[in-house]
Parts: C-alpha cells; structure tokens; sequence
C-alpha cells in the first residue's frame, strides 16, 4: 500500500501499545519516515504511552474520589502531549525533520463538554505551513481546546476521532489506525482462540462490533469516517502485513449472515421502579439523562401493573454514579419508587449486514444461549444486531459458544 501513497497525504494513528516504551517509539518513527521517504506527507496522531491513562486515573482518585471534570481534562491530557514530544525526538535522532502539537496548538476546537467532548473544527494552517516545510507532524491525540478556552479531552479512545477527525480536515488520502492487533476479527482473539481476521468490513458493521464491545475501534470516530467516507485501514505497528480495510458497503464485498461477535463487561444496568405509566414519563426520563450527557445503551419496560411500571437501562459504569444521582431526582419528580442497579453483567452481540436479508438470526441466537444454559435478562436489536444482557460469569462463554454456532472460525 506503501507505493500507492507516493505523493498523498497519510494520517497516521498509533495506540497507547504500539508507544508503550523507548524501543517502540523508535519502531514507529522507522514506519513514519519509510512513509516520507517515499514522498507522502505525513501527519501522526498518538496516544498516551502504554497505561499511563489508567494511571494518571488512579492517581486522581487517590486524590479525590469524585475529582472536577475540568481537572481531570487537564490531568488526562498530559499523557498524550509525553509521547507525541518524545516521537518527534525519535524522528529527529533518524535525521528527519518533525514537530510536535498539542491538540490546542493545531486548533482542534470542541464544545464545552468535559471528559466527552465532541469536535467542532479544526483550524488546519498551522499544520499544512509545516507540511508545505517538509517536516511530519506529531499531533496529541484525545484532547482540543473548547470555544470556552478550556482543555477538552474526548472520552476514552479519543485519539481514534481526533485522527480520522484530522483526515476530513486535512482531506487525507488514507488514515491509517496502528494498534498491537493485525486487524479486526471475528471476536476476540484473545477470548476465541480461533477468531479469524477480517479482510474488508463495512462501516456498519464496525460500528455496531465498536459499540457492543470490540475495542480496537473507537465508535465516534468510525461515525465520522463513514459520514465523510474517509476509508480506515486498521494494522499491526509491528508486522509488515495488510490488517482490515474499514469502508462504505460496495458490491464485491460478500455479505455472510453475521460478520462477527462482540463482548463487553463495562456497562451496568439501572431499574427505576414503580413509575406511572402515561405518557410523556418515559420521554422526560431520558431527556434529562440525555441533558446530563448520559449515554443510554438498552432500554427496557415491562409490562404495566395497575398503571405502574418498572423501567430498566444500561450505561457504562463509569456513568453509573452520576445517573443514580440524576435517577433519584428524577424518580422523585414523577413519583416514582426505589432504583435499583446491577453491576455484575456483561452484553454479548451479533452483528453482520446479511442479516438484513436473512430471516432466524434472533431465533438461532437465544437458542445457542439456552442450550448452553446461558439466561438471557435484557435484549436489543437493530437492522444488522442483535444484543443481551448476560450475567458477567457467562459473558466469555457466550461469546465463545455464538461465536462457534454462526460457524465464524478459521476455515481448516
């Protein structure tokens, strides 16, 4: 793919893993300048070093258990400005010439949002003065300066957005997304031992394995990436080989029933209990999470008693203190009864666009759970998905046993 670059502009992400240490900050400023050698011009966005996100965590809780947004942002992004200084020093040593960026700097400007915010623009003169100079640009991932003039960080996996983000702005040719993995799979390999890569898949179907589960995508950023049609080619800072071409659906993609399954064990579910059944309560539930930034995943409501309901939902645990907070507000306003919440599940999806056109897929899944004894407590599907909320003990089996019934291992 190399030579196919000659003379494009290529943007470049590399995860946490693949600058986790000297040795490989090297590896990745050897694969940077072989793309400039042979004439591309290259920007690279990076993120933190290793766990230094999960550390620099740590160490704010130990400071505080409930520490400001706003300072969190300032703490959190510290951890990519480290490793994009230290990968210009990589590329200096090599006697190539390169710059590194903040976030603020390059004028990555986000709303007003901490922790979560979303790009609104991206101011891209400085950064095409310095490629029209010859040098590579070294951008921070995961962070932006909001229209307030505070540092913004972008929720977890930011970098991802802040590189394909960066690609629109710029009007790359290619992003190309480097991480510890040669591709996408068909599960996690690491879980399913037989997982097989994934050649093409399309940005659907990404972004639905993103959003159930499989980590080596970040969901905003695929958004972006299919709304601009900008292709993601995602790959091994460490091999040589082609990984897994993210794209829009085209025809000589073959399209099997299910593409492939996802697990995650990061949400939680919470139940308002007793809430009046009539109209406009569940709209006012959701519209006040929503105004609190709470990202709602499943949601359930079960069948009316003598007007009363219980409404059940999910969202990622590290939203789960700030929504009972919100719940009981809420609960109090439409007189409703207890809350309760369940950290102790995991959420196991099946995804592929063939199931557009494919009729049994749900039926085939819950009877590969039960047979396996595996109680299904919440379900939610889309077009091309179909998810349920599992106990955590049974996540990585469920995982393992859909994985094998939809025959999606390596063909021997």
């Amino acid at each position: 793919m190399q030579d196919k670059l000659k003379n494009k502009l290529v943007v470049q992400k590399y995860g946490g893993s693949s600058v986790s240490n000297v040795e490989k900050i090297k590896n990745a400023a050897h694969k940077i300048i072989s793309y400039a050698k042979k004439g591309s011009q290259v920007v690279v966005v990076v993120s933190a070093m290793g766990d230094t996100t999960d550390e620099l965590v740590s160490l704010a809780r130990k400071i505080s258990s409930q520490p400001r947004e706003r300072e969190m942002d300032m703490l959190m992004s510290t951890g990519e400005q480290i490793s994009c200084a230290l990968l210009a020093m990589a590329i200096h040593d090599l006697g190539i010439d390169a710059i590194s960026f903040t976030g603020p700097q390059v004028g990555i400007i986000t709303d007003t949002y901490h922790t979560q915010a979303k790009i609104l623009k991206i101011e891209t003169n400085r950064i095409k003065k310095e490629l029209d100079n010859g040098k590579i640009v070294i951008i921070a991932g995961f962070q932006g300066l909001s229209t307030a003039l505070e540092i913004t960080t972008l929720g977890r996996g930011g970098s991802d957005l802040s590189a394909v983000a960066m690609a629109v702005a710029l009007g790359a040719d290619v992003c190309e997304i480097y991480t510890d993995v040669d591709g996408i799979y068909t599960a996690d390999p690491r879980i399913v031992r037989d997982a097989e890569k994934i050649s093409h898949i399309t940005f659907d179907e990404m972004l639905e394995l993103a959003s159930r589960g499989a980590q080596v995508m970040h969901t905003r950023a695929v958004e972006v990436a299919k709304k601009f049609n900008i292709p993601l080619h995602v790959r091994s800072s460490f091999l040589k080989k082609e990984g897994t071409l993210i794209m829009q659906n085209t025809s000589s993609i073959e399209k099997p029933v299910v593409r492939g399954v996802a697990l995650t064990d990061n949400e939680a579910k919470v139940t308002l209990c007793d809430v009046p059944d009539k109209p406009g309560v569940a709209a006012y539930i959701f519209n006040e999470l929503g105004r609190r930034n709470v990202n709602v995943d499943m949601i359930v409501q079960n069948v009316s008693h003598k007007k009363m309901t219980d409404v059940s939902f999910t969202v990622a645990k590290k939203d789960l203190s700030k929504t009972l907070k919100l719940s009981k507000g809420i609960s109090s306003k439409i007189k409703a009864g207890n809350i309760t919440s369940e950290q102790n599940i995991a959420k196991v999806s099946v995804v592929g666009v063939g199931m557009r056109s494919h009729s049994g897929v749900a039926a085939k899944c819950f009877s590969i759970l039960a047979k396996n004894k595996i109680n299904i407590d919440m379900i939610s599907t889309s077009e091309i998905s179909i998810s349920c909320i599992v106990k955590k003990s049974s996540g990585k089996k469920a995982l393992q046993v859909l994985h094998k019934g939809f025959n999606l291992g390596k063909k021997k």
